[in-house]
C-alpha cells in the first residue's frame, strides 16, 4: 500500500468509525470504487490502533474513572452509585457483540466484501432506522438513568454492527434512543462501549500481525494510517458530542441515504468498480 492510499483510508476510518456512517462500508466500498488494491492484516492493524488511540486519549478522564469505580466496587462490593454501576454496565453491553465477532467475523467479511449492493442497501436501511428513532424518541434520560436491561439492549444491537453498512455508533445511539436517552448520553455510552471492542479487535489483530511480521514496505503505511486514523478519530468524536446537544442527526441520516442510493443505482446500472 502506498502513503496516499494509507493517508485516504487512515482518514476515512477516523471519521466513520465515529459518526454514525459506517466505517466498514466506506473502508470496502472506496477500495472497490478506485480499484485499489486489499489493505490486508497489516493497515487493519493500523486503522484499528489509530481508533483504539483516539478513543483512548479523548475519554482519559472518563476512562480512569471507570477504572476506580470498577476496583473501588470489587473492594467495598456497592454498586449503590451510577458511578459504580457503569462499569459493569459497560461489560453487559459489550460481551455480546464479543462473542458474536469471534465468531462470525470472518464469515460476515467473506460474504460483504464482494458485496457491495447489500453494504449500500444496509446503509439505507439503517440509516432509515436512526432517522426514526432521533425523531421519536423521547431524549429524557441521561447516562445515570441507564438500567442492566437497557445497557444489555444496546449491547445486542451493537451486534448488528458486525455487517458493513450499519455503522456500530449508528446502531448503538439508535438503541440509546429508542430506550429514550438524548442524543448526547446514547452517543456518549456508544463511545464508551466501543472501547473495549476497538482495544479488543486491535489486541487480536496484533497478535495475527506479531505471527506473520510486517511485510517488507509496510511499516511506514502502517504508522501513517494510525497516525491519520487517531487524529481524525479524535477530531470526530469531539465533533459529534458537541454537534449532538443541539442539532439533530437528520444530516448523517440524509448523507446515508444520498451515498447509498447512488452506489445502488450505479451497481444495478452496471457499474463494477
Amino acid at each position: 500500500m502506498d502513503l496516499f492510499h494509507a493517508a485516504v483510508l487512515g482518514t476515512l476510518q477516523g471519521f466513520t468509525e465515529v459518526l454514525p456512517i459506517s466505517s466498514s462500508a466506506h473502508l470496502i466500498l472506496i477500495p472497490w470504487l478506485f480499484n485499489w488494491p486489499e489493505s490486508g492484516l497489516t493497515f487493519d492493524v493500523a486503522l484499528h490502533l489509530g481508533t483504539f488511540l483516539a478513543l483512548t486519549i479523548y475519554f482519559r478522564r472518563d476512562i480512569i474513572e471507570i477504572l476506580f469505580s470498577f476496583f473501588d466496587v470489587l473492594a467495598t462490593r456497592k454498586l449503590n452509585t451510577p458511578a459504580r454501576r457503569l462499569p459493569f454496565l459497560i461489560i453487559a453491553a459489550t460481551v455480546p457483540a464479543a462473542i458474536v465477532g469471534k465468531l462470525f467475523e470472518h464469515q460476515v467479511e467473506a460474504i460483504f466484501r464482494s458485496n457491495p449492493l447489500l453494504i449500500a442497501v444496509l446503509m439505507v436501511v439503517f440509516g432509515f432506522i436512526l432517522g426514526l428513532a432521533d425523531y421519536f424518541g423521547r431524549k429524557r434520560l441521561v447516562l445515570a438513568d441507564i438500567k442492566p436491561a437497557g445497557a444489555l439492549t444496546v449491547g445486542i444491537m451493537q451486534c448488528l454492527a458486525l455487517l458493513p453498512g450499519v455503522s456500530r455508533s449508528g446502531i448503538t445511539i439508535t438503541a440509546g434512543l429508542m430506550l429514550g436517552f438524548t442524543r448526547e448520553s446514547a452517543a456518549r455510552f456508544s463511545f464508551l462501549i466501543s472501547l473495549p471492542i476497538v482495544a479488543g479487535a486491535a489486541l487480536l489483530k496484533c497478535v495475527e500481525l506479531f505471527k506473520q511480521g510486517i511485510p517488507a514496505g509496510e511499516g511506514v503505511p502502517m504508522l501513517v494510517g494510525v497516525i491519520f486514523a487517531a487524529v481524525t478519530g479524535y477530531i470526530s468524536v469531539a465533533f459529534l458530542l458537541r454537534f449532538v446537544q443541539k442539532r439533530s442527526l437528520s444530516p448523517f441520516v440524509w448523507y446515508r441515504f444520498i451515498v447509498g442510493s447512488a452506489l445502488i443505482v450505479a451497481i444495478l446500472s452496471g457499474f463494477k468498480g
